[in-house]
């Protein structure tokens, strides 16, 4: 599994998300990153380097 960055606001990485899949059966974390972002938490500008 990767522990390469998919999301750095909320700190997501290919590995959880590989994981989530395993758990859940799908993934939950693309729900959970757009109710967060949908709140005002997205901090993509700032912490992702590609500023995306």
């Amino acid at each position: 599994m990767s522990k390469d960055h998919i999301c750095y606001c909320f700190n997501y990485t290919e590995a959880d998300i590989e994981t989530d899949i395993l758990k859940n059966r799908k993934s939950t974390i693309e729900e959970r990153i757009k109710a967060e972002k949908k709140a005002g938490a997205c901090e993509c500008a700032t912490k992702n380097p590609s500023g995306k």
